[in-house]
C-alpha cells in the first residue's frame, strides 16, 4: 500500500511515516499542501494522511483539488480540530474519513488499512498461483501446504507478483509499490530481494525474469 502523509509538523510527519514503513506500507511525507499537490499529480496514493491546517495551501484546499480531479485516492483527515461541527465540515469536503488529535497510533493504521482497502479493486482475500498460497489478511505465505516466512519487503513484492495473475511486473512498478520515494530508483534492491525469495519458495522456481522487462509468477 502507498500512502502520503501530509503534515506540516515535521517531528509528527516524520513520526507517523516511520511507524506506517514499520506496518509495510511504502510512505512519503509532505510537508505543506503545495508539496502534497505537486506529489499527487504524478504518483497515485492508495491513502491520503492529509492535516487540514497547512502552510502554503490549505489542506481543505487540497482535498477539494482532489476531489474535483476525481483522485482516486482515499482521505483521511488528520487534525486538531475535533469537534463535531470540524469532523462534519471536513467530511463534507470529500474526506473518507476524519480522525483528532491526539490520536492513538493504532487506530491510525487500522484506518488507513480500512481505506487502502476500500481504494483498490476488489480481491480475493487468498491469492494463490503456482503451489504459492499468499494470505494477506494473516501476512501468510506457504507453498505446496509448507509455511515460508519472508521479511516485510520479500511479503510485499510477493504479493504484488501474485496479483498481476501472470503477467509481467516491472522493476519500477515493484519499486513503486513496496517501497517510497527516497529509494535509489537504480538499485539492485528488487533484483535482491527476488532473489532471496526464489531461494525460500524453493524449487521448481516459480519466478521468471523477463531480461529487459521484469518478473512474473
Amino acid at each position: 500500500m502507498r500512502v502520503l502523509v501530509v503534515e506540516d509538523e515535521r517531528v509528527l510527519a516524520d513520526a507517523i511515516a516511520t511507524g506506517l514503513r514499520r506496518e509495510a506500507m511504502a510512505v512519503d511525507v509532505a510537508y505543506d499542501g503545495a508539496g502534497a499537490l505537486e506529489r499527487t499529480a504524478y504518483i497515485d496514493y492508495d491513502v491520503i494522511v492529509l492535516d487540514r491546517d497547512l502552510p502554503k495551501v490549505h489542506g481543505d484546499e487540497v482535498c477539494r483539488r482532489l476531489v474535483a480531479e476525481r483522485t482516486s485516492s482515499r482521505i483521511l483527515m488528520l487534525t486538531a480540530a475535533g469537534d463535531v461541527d470540524d469532523k462534519v465540515e471536513g467530511l463534507g469536503l470529500g474526506a473518507d474519513d476524519y480522525l483528532a488529535k491526539p490520536f492513538v497510533f493504532v487506530e491510525l493504521v487500522a484506518r488507513v488499512r480500512a481505506l487502502g482497502r476500500r481504494s483498490a479493486p476488489a480481491l480475493p482475500p487468498v491469492l494463490e498461483r503456482a503451489g504459492v498460497r499468499l494470505d494477506p489478511g494473516r501476512r501468510q505465505v506457504t507453498r505446496d501446504g509448507r509455511e515460508i516466512s519472508l521479511t516485510k519487503k520479500e511479503f510485499a513484492v510477493l504479493e504484488e507478483l501474485l496479483r498481476a495473475e501472470g503477467a509481467v511486473v516491472s522493476q519500477e512498478d515493484l519499486l513503486d509499490k513496496a517501497w517510497d520515494e527516497n529509494i535509489d530508483p537504480f538499485t539492485n534492491v528488487v533484483r535482491v530481494t527476488v532473489m532471496t525469495l526464489r531461494k525460500k519458495l524453493g524449487e521448481p522456481q516459480v519466478i521468471e525474469t523477463v531480461p529487459g522487462v521484469g518478473y512474473r509468477i
